[in-house]
This record gives C-alpha cells, sequence and structure tokens, in this order.
C-alpha cells in the first residue's frame, strides 16, 4: 500500500506528460503529411479499393490480412482507411479485418508453422511467462497485451498460436484488444483526409478546428488512459521483466 500511495502523483504527472506529448507529436505528424500533401499521394494509392463499392472493403480486408501474415505494417493501411472511408465506415472495416489478419496468423502458428515457431521463442523468458499466464487466465491476458503493446503486434498474432488459449478466446479478445488503437490511427487518417480535401484549398471555421483538436485530444488521452491500466493490470499477471 506505501509503494502504490508514494507512486500514486508521479504516474498521474507521468500520464499527462504522455498526453501532451503524444498530442504534439501527432499534431506535427498530420501537419507535416499534410505539408507534403502524403494524404493525397494515400488516396490515390486506396481509391482504387475505394472505388470497388461493396468489394472495396473486402479487397482492403485481403491486403489487410496479408500484410499481418506477413509482418508488415498495419498502422499504414489503417491510417489510410480514414483517409478513405472516414472514421466510422473506416474503423468499423479496420476492426474486422486486423482481427482477420491476426488470426490467420495465429492459424499459421498454430498448425502450420507450430514447431518452427516454437523453436524461435523456446528459452525466452518473457514468452514462457505470457504462456503460463494465457494457461491460467486465457482471454484476459490475450486482451491485456493487445491493450498494451509490450509484445509488437505481429509477433504476438504468431506467439499466441503455440499457447493454450482457445481460438475463440483469442478472436474475442484481439478484436477488442485492438479497438482503441485502430481508433486512433483511422482517427488521425479522417483527420489527414478531410485536411486534404479538395487538394487543400477547403478553408476551416475555428469551430472545425477545435472540434478536430478536442476529438484528437480525447482520443489520445484515452487510449492513454486504456493502455497504462492494461499495463498495470498485465504487470501483475505476467513477470515480463
Amino acid at each position: 500500500m506505501t509503494r502504490i500511495a508514494g507512486l500514486s502523483a508521479a504516474p498521474r504527472a507521468g500520464a499527462r506528460g504522455k498526453i501532451a506529448l503524444w498530442a504534439l507529436l501527432v499534431i506535427a505528424l498530420v501537419l507535416a503529411a499534410h505539408y507534403f500533401d502524403a494524404p493525397a499521394r494515400l488516396r490515390v494509392a486506396l481509391d482504387g479499393i475505394a472505388r470497388l463499392g461493396s468489394w472495396g472493403p473486402a479487397i482492403f480486408a485481403l491486403l489487410y490480412v496479408a500484410a499481418t501474415v506477413f509482418f508488415l505494417p498495419g498502422s499504414i493501411l489503417t491510417v489510410g482507411a480514414g483517409v478513405v472511408f472516414g472514421l466510422v465506415r473506416g474503423f468499423a472495416i479496420v476492426s474486422i479485418s486486423a482481427t482477420l489478419g491476426a488470426t490467420a496468423a495465429f492459424l499459421v502458428g498454430r498448425y502450420l508453422a507450430r514447431d518452427w515457431i516454437a523453436g524461435k521463442i523456446e528459452g525466452h523468458p518473457k514468452f514462457a511467462a505470457i504462456d503460463e499466464a494465457v494457461a491460467r487466465e486465457g482471454w484476459k491476458i490475450v486482451g491485456l497485451l493487445r491493450l498494451s503493446p509490450v509484445v509488437p503486434f505481429n509477433v504476438l498474432n504468431y506467439a499466441f498460436g503455440v499457447t493454450r488459449v482457445s481460438l475463440r478466446d483469442y478472436v474475442l479478445a484481439s478484436w477488442i484488444g485492438m479497438m482503441p488503437g485502430t481508433l486512433l490511427y483511422v482517427y488521425l487518417g479522417s483527420i489527414a483526409g478531410d485536411l486534404a480535401g479538395a487538394g487543400g484549398r477547403v478553408s476551416r471555421s475555428p469551430a472545425e478546428w477545435a472540434f478536430y483538436a478536442v476529438g484528437l485530444v480525447a482520443t489520445i488521452a484515452v487510449t492513454v488512459f486504456v493502455t497504462r491500466l492494461a499495463r498495470r493490470a498485465l504487470a501483475e499477471r505476467v513477470p515480463l521483466t
């Protein structure tokens, strides 16, 4: 109890500092992307998918699954979905696509490359601790690890395949656990897409800029807060250090 009381003020200050740093970094990235016309370039690449109508989300999902299985960064596609599809539709499409990709990698790790993956992670205390924790609490550990990215996303997909978690628990916990990060990246993409609308010639009122700023800060704050809670809960269950 003494340790928790003594550290209570420091984590709160640290959380506020992280939120401020994240906000500044994200604003800088959005402005830089707008200056270099990156959203427009990304839109050219993804507009073809958007023009496919009802097939667009399906093709996007296939690309996302392939990127996940082959260890390619899905964050680019996640931001791109926000640019092309907007916040609500983009979030739904990415949420489903990311879950399908994580599931595909999990199945590869469990049935097609189990021995190879087991050999790669064998002897790593971190993964041994994860395996033991998953055996005890299953979906809870999967969800906490998704919320607290102490292990890279693509690595986790395959590593979970050699643990004792069931496919059902893995899919459900991964889907829910990836939502905060997905929302943040898609939101960034949607803002970048709006800023790049009509070649960047759209004028925004002060109220619209305030809406963007408040929404962005709130999204970052929620993501940081949830991540901190997950990391704290995970530390109580899995000795990763």
